[in-house]
């Protein structure tokens, strides 16, 4: 395809994008709906994945190596591995940990990880997968997140890993859980798929465990339609979690490489005869959780708005909770001492002796096309999925029931305006008040 060929079309594509976008719409109150999240996408979101696919970027390439090093540069970590969802940067980081290269520091079938009850299930069924044994902490109403305390008093003699999750964006104690990590010889796995941007103490969360995941699922800070991302600024940590992402192999080659190694014919590993081909070795019992250069493509175009997305994250944050303030029957969120969050939701919950329920402000809510979710799990040990599962509750799980019972959260997201925000608080208020 000649250079103007390929202008013409991509000038093409901005018409069309501008022709199918429609203009800023008036908002019309219990109308329009206010979305708890989505993508924000722009005309150079659609040129990226046009001018990929004009490439015929169908595989992991070029787009896909480029997203990884930007990431990573973003984080100031060395290694980011893309992957094609949020939960498969779970399971490879916490596969990757089983490794017997790791030796003695490996994690064996029947060792303990601490994790939270409140939470998605995708940050504890690597744990299941794998045949480690869950350990369930409590989380503070509020911050919604699990605190260095409890985590400490959930250490056994088993214990050998943490892995835990950002709560809606909002960072939990990552400095203090990672110092106690190290101090107890743990490993700490960072599920920072709902916090992207979000700082603890100064430093961007996904920044303090030894490995840190993302997702880029539309409803997150930045989206490449479905994906994900492991990052660490271990070596040796990010060549298992490739290898593990790609089959197992034990050859490092990107996609139409065949010898970086210099030596493909030359190795001897486990009873294969000597010079087997390194491309076709396997030295771990991996998967295929590969991206494609097309969602790559998408994910550079987004990232560079990431702290504008941000930006808008906590405004509408900030603007719905100066709303909400004082509203009776209502435990509003807060942020975690310490932190600055890019917020992923907006978490309420309604008091057990509000003249209300969750069900009933949910449903006022959603017939005014305000959509609202619950938080996730509330509390994984009470779900059907978990119900022959070996795990352990250090503690109590009260405010996980809590959660059960009472928690939802509405959306923050860039694409929710000032109009929305004032209808969403509006509505809250004048629900609460006729129940009063």
């Amino acid at each position: 395809m000649t250079p103007d060929l390929k202008a013409t079309i991509l000038d093409l594509v901005r018409d069309y994008h501008t022709e199918r976008t429609p203009a800023d719409q008036e908002f019309v109150p219990g109308v329009t709906p206010v979305l708890s999240s989505g993508a924000v996408l722009e005309a150079a979101d659609r040129l990226a994945l046009v001018e990929a696919a004009l490439d015929m970027r169908i595989a992991a390439g070029f787009h896909a190596l480029r997203f990884e090093r930007s990431f990573a540069r973003y984080f100031g970590l060395r290694k980011a591995h893309l992957v094609n969802s949020g939960s498969s940067a779970n399971l490879l980081a916490l596969s990757a940990l089983r490794a017997s290269e790791l030796g003695d520091r490996r994690l064996r079938p029947g060792d303990e990880v601490i994790t939270v009850a409140a939470g998605f299930p995708t940050t504890v069924n690597p744990i299941v997968q794998n045949g480690l044994i869950p350990v369930f902490v409590d989380v503070e109403l509020g911050t919604y997140n699990t605190t260095a305390e409890r985590v400490a008093a959930a250490i056994g003699p088993r214990t050998r890993a943490v892995m835990i999750a950002h709560a809606l964006g909002n960072p939990f104690e990552a400095a203090e859980i990672a110092d106690l990590a190290e101090r107890h010889g743990l490993w700490f796995v960072e599920d920072n798929c709902d916090a992207v941007g979000s700082l603890y103490r100064g430093r961007l969360t996904g920044t303090f465990g030894h490995l840190s995941t993302v997702s880029f699922y539309p409803a997150h800070h930045i989206t490449t339609g479905e994906g994900g991302c492991v990052l660490t600024d271990s070596v040796e940590l990010a060549h298992l979690v490739e290898s593990f992402r790609d089959w197992g192999r034990d050859c490092w080659c990107e996609p139409g490489e065949d010898n970086r190694c210099k030596k493909r014919f030359d190795w001897q590993l486990g009873t294969l005869p000597a010079g087997y081909d390194h491309k076709y070795t396997f030295s771990q019992v991996g998967y295929n959780l590969k991206a494609t250069d097309l969602q790559a493509a998408l994910g550079l175009s987004q990232l560079e708005r990431i702290q504008a997305f941000g930006e808008a994250r906590r405004k509408n944050w900030q603007r719905l909770r100066e709303e909400l303030d004082g509203v009776p029957g209502l435990l509003l969120p807060r942020p975690t001492p310490g932190s600055d969050p890019s917020w992923f939701g907006f978490a309420l919950t309604v008091s057990p002796d509000a003249p209300f329920s969750r069900g009933e402000l949910q449903q006022h809510l959603e017939e005014r096309q305000i959509r609202t979710r619950l938080l996730f799990s509330g509390n994984l040990t009470r779900h059907p999925a978990y119900r022959d599962v070996e795990f352990r509750i250090a503690g109590d799980l009260s405010n996980s029931d809590a959660v059960v019972h009472g928690t939802f959260w509405i959306g923050v997201y860039p694409g929710i305006t000032d109009d929305m925000i004032l209808h969403v608080g509006r509505t809250i208020r004048e629900f609460v008040a006729g129940r009063h």
